[in-house]
């Protein structure tokens, strides 16, 4: 996916809206995968790409959260966290098949088929430019961050 043009997305959102991500051009965009909502690993990722958010609008970049959750899931998670900025709906799993982010994991030693944590960064011409697979919550959305500010 690395340098090639991001798959054209259109996703229900939060707040009743519908994200394009072709309505972004001349934007860097940051489109971030989570497999859960109101679990632990998620909450955190959530509460810090909340946190830095301000800086992320500064450096002119939209945060975007993305999971397989409902939108009445997400509307309540978003509440419950302060999130700044939309969650979108993938319950069809058109964005997870898109950029590759489905697969199988071990969860309490049963083989289960979800989102592996996976953050794209993509720039104002609709090219990805960055990707983090397999992510470690604990200082990523800083890393993330850090890469936007050299697209800006």
């Amino acid at each position: 996916m690395l340098d090639q043009p991001a798959p054209e997305l259109e996703l229900p959102a939060t707040g009743g809206k519908t994200f394009r991500l072709d309505s972004h051009s001349g934007r860097t965009v940051v489109l971030y995968f989570y497999p859960k909502d109101n679990t632990p690993g998620c909450t955190t990722e959530g509460q810090q790409f909340r946190d830095l958010h301000p800086q992320f609008a500064k450096a002119g970049c939209a945060v975007y959260g993305i999971s397989r959750d409902s939108l009445k899931s997400h509307e309540n998670f978003k509440d419950k966290l302060g999130l700044p900025f939309d969650l979108l709906s993938d319950a069809e799993e058109e964005a997870c098949k898109a950029f590759g982010v489905i697969k199988m994991k071990n969860m309490y030693g049963k083989k289960v088929r979800g989102i592996e944590r996976s953050t794209f960064v993509i720039d104002g011409k609709g090219i990805v430019r960055r990707e983090w697979r397999g992510v470690k919550v604990p200082g990523h959305a800083q890393e993330v961050l850090e890469f936007a500010r050299t697209l800006a």
